[in-house]
């Protein structure tokens, strides 16, 4: 199985505060080491705030491109790392939706760890497939038409796209490995 990036564009989607800072760096550095050019997007450009357990504050991040003149097609794969609070405001942000469905819709990959699949579940494209998350999401993932499975890393490929997705940042080994593969 190949875990070569090389020339791949990678897309990470948060809000600007709230992302679990693990589950967007450690991710971030295996996909840069793999080869691609990882690209940070929230929905303004600038400063986005990341915590540790939802409610430490931990580092700050530059968004080169924001949600709204970023382009789907110039992506190859998209990962929406966790944050409560970060998935939250992403599932109400209609950018954030609709740049994942297009991605969805083109059959480009997506990792999705914690509470990332918020916003997967806004975009009406689940329906039948399997995944995991932050159990606290069972009931809006089957309520989208989705099973949910309590695993460390699950990759699904039905309905023509790749979905990896993990629990919390205690999988974070499992789903980098996973997202790496997929992209590949």
């Amino acid at each position: 199985m190949s875990t070569d990036l090389t020339g791949k564009r990678v897309a990470f989607i948060v809000a600007q505060s709230g992302v679990e800072q693990p589950e967007l760096t450690q991710p971030w550095q295996a996909i840069e080491d793999a080869g691609a050019e990882a690209v940070l997007i929230a929905p303004e450009t600038g400063k986005v705030q990341a915590f540790e357990s939802d409610v430490n504050e931990a580092g700050t991040f530059e968004a080169t491109l924001s949600l709204g003149d970023a382009d789907p097609a110039t992506f190859d794969a998209v990962v929406l790392p966790g944050g409560t609070t970060n998935a939250d405001q992403l599932r109400v942000e209609e950018d954030a939706v609709a740049f994942m469905r297009e991605i969805v819709d083109a059959g480009k990959p997506v990792a999705s760890i914690c509470h990332g699949p918020w916003t997967l579940v806004e975009t009406g494209r689940l329906e039948g497939k399997t995944l995991t998350s932050f159990p606290s999401l069972q009931t809006d993932i089957r309520n989208a038409g989705a099973t949910w499975v309590d695993e460390e890393s699950f990759t699904c490929q039905h309905n023509g796209w790749t979905l990896v997705t993990s629990r919390n940042p205690g999988d974070l080994d499992a789903f980098c490995e996973a997202a790496v593969a997929a992209f590949a």
